[in-house]
């Protein structure tokens, strides 16, 4: 797989980032290790983010601003450590609601709750005395599967699934709809998309990232930058670069990879966020060839500002200037002059803002480099036309967890599923059949719905939790009951009437970053084993639902089983598994599966593969073999 993706990554409009990797350098000497040669690199074509009138707009504003008014635009704070009232002193540019958002009411809280705290943010902001016009806040929040951290929200897919789903159309629609819930909040700018192009499953951060194949993310980027910044909020490109190219997957860790495969694999989709005028830029925790991203001038600046042409904000990662030699949570020269805008400082705030400020002050960060890295900061408030912004009342409606919404993510849960495997007629389910559904996934929406999902490792939580949406259970009981069938819902597979069918719904548990990395590929569970094969040994039909944030080794339950499906993450609407499960009373489907793999399963189908219920059978005897994906 990993030989084919410079040829992936080099087809279409791509092309130039492939002929710009294999020319010049073979004339070149070997390059030392971390040294970057921006000639290498693509000159993008980036969509304008500034206009003549913006910029002087900006600079008068600019000479009105005093000195800590500056250092204020390039911090962000996190909303568990600050309150409305300490912008009163600390003139600070943006907040942040992280991993663990924490409004009155912590995840239990109501979209009431976080609209209100949002607004005495922005009233604090427009408060501060000043001798030019009032400078709005940058309010943003994680979003890798919508606004998941707000009970009630759309959770659509993890972006795994939505790549299985191979539509970048669905995609743009779904960051529209993201950006929608999110400006219905307050919010204006979301940290999302990941781009990382992952090439070692086994990094925890799989499930955030669409594909293994530049070309296919490289798509979805720019549909889902251009969809949610019509909504009037700023999209982040991140995680600038290589993230997906450490060795051994580990989160964090080092891409030892060389410059040709970062600008052939890595960079396609950071060109494609660019062109489609993508506002921020988010950097990578982990290092390229030993040098951490967040004190790496020459890919920050030289690369993503010079030669890519970015014009928007360089924001750090959560705390991730901290990790630089010399560095602290609270003080940071290295990684400003290095090329970041905007420090996320969740904690330490006060003391990188008095830092900073003594900083600026002594030289070692110059003014330029401040007055650069405030100028992007503005700018990106003025793109979003926040200096023009209505009142707080009217910029904050709109709809949480609508109808229209979930019908979108339902649909997305169609189109993400793969089926890997469907032999005698398990799949579709007759629609008056009587089912027997089990497994530790069944009757679970938060493992359904995986980390970043009320809270940054997700965990377990009780269906109460997820107003408005639905177990796989719950959904296939109530397709099975519309059309004269039923199902029984069982812990520990044993059942009271005998089954036509057993579903089977089981995987990982949820987990978010380095906490989800493993050892190896290997899934392991003897409970799970042992309850397909006596689902077997008692001549039931069995059906896998397979929830994970990844591709897994697992050839004991994928031969238990009749029918496998990876179901990937799908969110809140589990009514998306049953639409393609249960067909009707003849047994004809009523929805197929469209989803195709994104990645390669391990020692078994390769990238691209997926059935159909039109699939030759004997093609699905065949990929099943042990040498399909060693050849």
């Amino acid at each position: 797989m990993n030989a084919a993706l410079p040829r992936l990554a080099c087809a279409g409009a791509l092309s130039l980032l492939c002929a710009a990797a294999s020319g010049t350098a073979a004339a070149d000497q070997a390059p030392s290790a971390g040294q970057v040669h921006p000639a290498l690199w693509p000159q993008v074509h980036a969509a304008a983010l500034d206009s003549a009138a913006t910029e002087a707009q900006l600079t008068r504003l600019m000479a009105r601003m005093s000195l800590a008014e500056k250092v204020g635009q390039v911090i962000q704070a996190d909303i568990g450590s600050i309150a409305p009232q300490d912008l009163r002193r600390y003139p600070l540019g943006s907040i942040l609601a992280g991993g663990d958002p924490s409004p009155r009411g912590g995840t239990h809280a109501r979209p009431r709750a976080w609209r209100e705290l949002l607004q005495a943010f922005r009233r604090a902001a427009r408060a501060r005395p000043a001798t030019h016009a009032p400078i709005p806040l940058l309010l943003a929040i994680d979003a890798p599967h919508g606004i998941a951290h707000v009970r009630g929200a759309t959770i659509f897919p993890q972006a795994i699934g939505l790549g299985a789903a191979h539509d970048a159309a669905l995609v743009g629609r779904i960051g529209a709809a993201t950006a929608e819930e999110a400006a219905a909040l307050g919010f204006n700018w979301l940290l999302t998309p990941t781009l990382a192009v992952p090439q070692n499953v086994r990094w925890g951060r799989t499930y955030e990232a669409w594909s293994s194949d530049p070309a296919l993310v490289g798509s979805y980027a720019a549909a889902l930058v251009q969809a949610v910044q019509r909504a009037h909020v700023a999209a982040t490109a991140k995680h600038f670069i290589g993230d997906g190219a450490t060795t051994d997957g580990i989160d964090q860790g080092d891409a030892a990879v060389d410059e040709q495969q970062l600008i052939a694999v890595h960079a396609p989709a950071f060109v494609s966020a660019i062109e489609a005028g993508v506002l921020s830029v988010m950097v990578s925790y982990s290092s390229w060839q030993g040098i951490r991203m967040h004190g790496n001038r020459e890919l920050l600046t030289a690369v993503l500002k010079q030669r890519l042409g970015f014009d928007g904000m360089v924001i750090g990662d959560w705390d991730g200037h901290n990790q630089l030699e010399g560095c602290s949570s609270s003080s940071c020269p290295t990684a400003f002059n290095a090329g970041l805008d905007m420090f996320m400082a969740p904690d330490e705030w006060r003391g990188l803002f008095e830092h900073t400020l003594a900083q600026v002050r002594a030289g070692q960060i110059s003014a330029a480099r401040l007055d650069d890295a405030v100028r992007r900061v503005l700018r990106v408030k003025a793109a979003l036309g926040l200096f023009a912004a209505p009142s707080l009342t009217t910029a904050v409606r709109g709809e949480i967890g609508g109808e229209q919404h979930r019908a979108l993510a339902r649909q997305a849960v169609r189109e993400s599923l793969v089926l890997l495997k469907n032999t005698g007629g398990a799949l579709p389910i007759r629609a008056d059949a009587h089912v027997l559904v089990t497994g530790e996934g069944a009757d679970d929406i938060g493992q359904q719905c995986g980390g970043w999902t009320l809270s940054w490792q997700g965990g377990r939580r009780h269906n109460e939790d997820f107003p408005h949406a639905q177990s796989i259970y719950g959904a296939l009981s109530a397709a099975l009951a519309s059309a004269g069938g039923s199902a029984e819902l069982s812990a520990d597979g044993n059942y009271r009437s005998r089954p036509d069918v057993a579903v089977v719904v089981y995987g990982e548990q949820p987990y978010a970053e380095g906490l989800g990395d493993r050892p190896n590929l290997v899934y392991e569970d003897l409970q799970t084993r042992s309850l397909l094969a006596r689902l077997r040994a008692n001549h039931i039909p069995v059906v896998s639902v397979f929830l994970s944030g990844r591709p897994l080794q697992l050839d004991a339950e994928l031969d238990a089983s009749d029918a496998f499906v990876a179901a990937w993450l799908p969110g809140s609407e589990g009514v998306g598994v049953a639409d393609v499960l249960i067909g009707d009373v003849q047994g004809r489907a009523r929805h197929d599966f469209r989803g195709r793999l994104s990645y390669a399963w391990p020692t078994r189908f390769d990238l691209g593969y997926g059935l159909d219920y039109g699939s030759d059978r004997t093609l699905a005897r065949l990929m099943m073999s042990q040498e399909v994906g060693r050849r």
